[in-house]
């Protein structure tokens, strides 16, 4: 277990923003990451749990506290039944799933940034596909009662990019998670998503080769900034910064209303069926039809050249230029059509 002081974290997140941490421990074991939890609860220290930064935004000030870096590092494989570590990385695993193992169920989710544990917090997703289709169990300490627990997948309360633990933050900390993959001889889960359909020259609904399936994530991905490269500024982000709005029955009547009225009674528009009767519609759609096309700004934080769901650091970005950024869109969107968008990262010693 490492510890240092006024330790740097911009370079531990994947959009490079963010202050220092008084405290930063980077713990490589379970029994590291626990001790480290229990010493913080019982001293009253404030504590941020960091994986692999993909989905954290961290003040300009950093944090005044302990910072915990989860690097615990294992994964095993039973059958279909894989465990791992919350430390590992997501995309090295997704990748020998499918590579190496030839097993479905996260092969969508190829290229993700991150790490295993933060995938259950988010429900993480993409193309169609979302963790909680896999996730049996996870084994996490919970700050409340003191000790390990584990957590049946239908325990986790998950929904769309929503899980218990984003819900109370503050009680479970991650440990390992594991999943029940499916052994389809070669195959994938069927194509859901209908870009990744186009893409792969199938329907929805079918199957294809799952290393095709990885393939065609990858990049799709690529296209969009959306797999990590630190000699491309259009990476450096923290993922879709906004989620796709789900509207109810009303608030869907008033936006088709707006758009309507917007860009004419013709105009088509993303609409997708959601839970209790609600519709899904694209972040990005409403972003681009409010006037904020790629690349939009003038700044050191500015949308992404190739997606305008993520807002990126140009290098020398400053937290604040990048919330900056985030209320303009926010703002325009709402002014046009009446849709609030809600952030989709961690935001830490900030608000947007």
């Amino acid at each position: 277990m490492q510890e240092l002081q006024d330790a740097p974290l911009a370079q531990l997140t994947t959009i490079r923003l963010g202050g220092p941490a008084r405290r930063l421990v980077t713990a490589t074991t379970d029994a590291e990451v626990v001790e480290t939890v229990r010493q913080a609860d019982r001293s009253g220290e404030p504590l941020l749990v960091l994986g692999g930064g993909s989905n954290l935004v961290i003040g300009d000030k950093g944090f005044e506290g302990t910072v915990l870096h989860i690097a615990t590092r294992g994964r095993s494989l039973d059958g279909t039944v894989l465990e791992a570590a919350a430390g590992e990385i997501w995309a090295d695993l997704v990748d020998e799933t499918v590579l190496r193992h030839g097993l479905a169920g996260i092969e969508f989710l190829a290229g993700i940034p991150g790490s295993v544990g933060a995938t259950p917090v988010q429900n993480v997703g993409a193309y169609g596909q979302e963790v909680a289709a896999t996730i049996t169990e996870v084994v996490a300490f919970d700050r409340s009662a003191d000790r390990v627990v584990t957590l049946a997948g239908a325990d986790c309360d998950f929904s769309y990019r929503h899980s218990r633990f984003k819900a109370d933050p503050e009680r479970h900390v991650v440990l390992r998670v594991r999943f029940a993959l499916e052994d389809a001889g070669g195959r994938s889960t069927p194509v859901r998503y209908a870009e990744a359909a186009r893409t792969l020259g199938v329907e929805p609904g079918e199957r294809v080769e799952l290393t095709a399936a990885r393939e065609a994530v990858l990049k799709l991905r690529s296209g969009k900034g959306m797999v990590l490269d630190p000699s491309d500024h259009d990476t450096w982000s923290a993922g879709s910064f906004f989620t796709n709005p789900v509207l109810a029955p009303e608030q869907f009547a008033a936006f088709t209303a707006r758009v309507r009225d917007r860009l004419g009674p013709d105009a088509a528009f993303p609409a997708y069926p959601a839970a209790d009767g609600s519709t899904k519609t694209s972040a990005a759609w409403l972003i681009e039809k409010s006037g904020f096309a790629k690349g939009y700004g003038s700044g050191p934080a500015r949308l992404s050249g190739k997606h305008t769901l993520a807002l990126t650091n140009r290098g020398r970005a400053s937290t604040e230029d990048l919330l900056a950024l985030a209320r303009e869109i926010r703002t325009g969107v709402q002014a046009a059509f009446g849709v609030t968008l809600v952030n989709e990262p961690v935001l830490v010693g900030v608000e947007l």
